[in-house]
């Protein structure tokens, strides 16, 4: 929108800063978003470790954004709310503190700069924003991402979990030779490209945004796996053929509408990966999933989220 002079107006928002012990911070972080807010991210405020990189445990301070709009009244007194319920619920840690400022068009590429660092995930894998400098170690897989907007940095426990089980499943199974992989969800890429570098030969990375397609298209070739992962827009219902290994870091609802589909593309030994979801959930996953031809191998539990690793049974003869 233009002014009389013709210079474009400047869209508010309502930046919060909210302190929060170590046990809550995926909960806070999940329940601001669903209220609306956007560029949320983490600063931590404990020293990072001797090898350079930041210790996933420590207090933390939650950056998030609302539009300043209509709703931006509710959305506060909601917020509040639900602070005041996580003090009733959890007497013994610190109460939530919530800060707020109003700003102006925050520069998101720049604030993702500030809090975005290199990090370990998994035994061998380790995140690095494109800006920043790492001197790989041993054995090191190190995935370059630039985020922009969309989802998936290996900061989320969702995200770790996945990035750990795929580890696992690639390097243990010798008897795929070629893995074939999709990845429903893709934000970022980076559950597809760390695939890729694991050693898949052929990886397919689907989201419905198509700005996040833009973005995984981007981190792919940064991550040098253009030859073997290719980001698209398609719907996952449509999609035909079948594959090896599938990797799902959705929501509940979302995992359970698709549960047919991503298990008639699995093939049969094939591995199933879902992620995205709160333990307290787990009761709707597991009597949706498990069940023929599904069997559950492991989970994977950090904080409040739950990861599914699973295999598909092979046809009987």
């Amino acid at each position: 929108m233009a002014d009389r002079k013709g210079e474009t107006k400047k869209q508010k928002w309502m930046k919060l800063e909210l302190s929060v012990p170590e046990e809550l911070v995926d909960a806070v972080s999940n329940f601001v978003i669903e209220i609306g807010a956007q560029g949320v991210y983490e600063e931590t405020l404990e020293p990072w470790a001797a090898n350079g990189l930041p210790e996933l445990g420590g207090n933390k301070i939650v950056f998030a954004y609302l539009p300043f709009d209509l709703r931006l009244e509710d959305r506060i007194a909601r917020l509040q709310g639900y602070i005041e319920g996580l003090a009733d619920l959890f007497p013994s840690l610190p109460k939530v503190a919530c800060k707020q400022e109003t700003i102006e068009d925050p520069d998101w590429g720049e604030q993702w700069k500030k809090y975005f660092k290199p990090l370990r995930v998994s035994r061998e894998i380790v995140i690095k924003p494109t800006w920043e400098r790492y001197t790989p170690e041993g054995g090191d897989i190190v995935i370059e991402i630039d985020p922009g907007m969309a989802f998936g940095t290996g900061q989320h426990a969702s995200t770790r979990m996945c990035l750990e089980a795929l580890e696992e499943i690639i390097s243990k199974d010798r008897d795929i030779k070629a893995w074939e992989v999709l990845d429903v969800g893709t934000g970022t890429g980076i559950l597809g490209i760390a695939c890729a570098k694991l050693g898949a030969e052929k990886v397919l990375c689907l989201d419905i945004d198509k700005k996040a397609v833009g973005i995984a298209r981007e981190n792919i070739q940064i991550n040098g796996v253009a030859d073997r992962v290719k980001a698209s827009s398609r719907d996952v219902a449509a999609l035909e053929g079948a594959f090896d290994l599938i990797v799902a870091n959705l929501t509940e609802k979302i995992l359970t509408k698709l549960r047919q589909t991503l298990v008639s593309l699995l093939r049969p030994r094939g591995y199933l990966v879902i992620s995205g979801i709160i333990i307290e959930n787990r009761n709707m996953i597991e009597e949706s999933f498990l069940t023929s031809p599904i069997e559950l191998l492991r989970t994977l539990t950090e904080k409040e989220w739950i990861c599914y690793v699973m295999k598909k049974r092979a046809e009987n003869p």
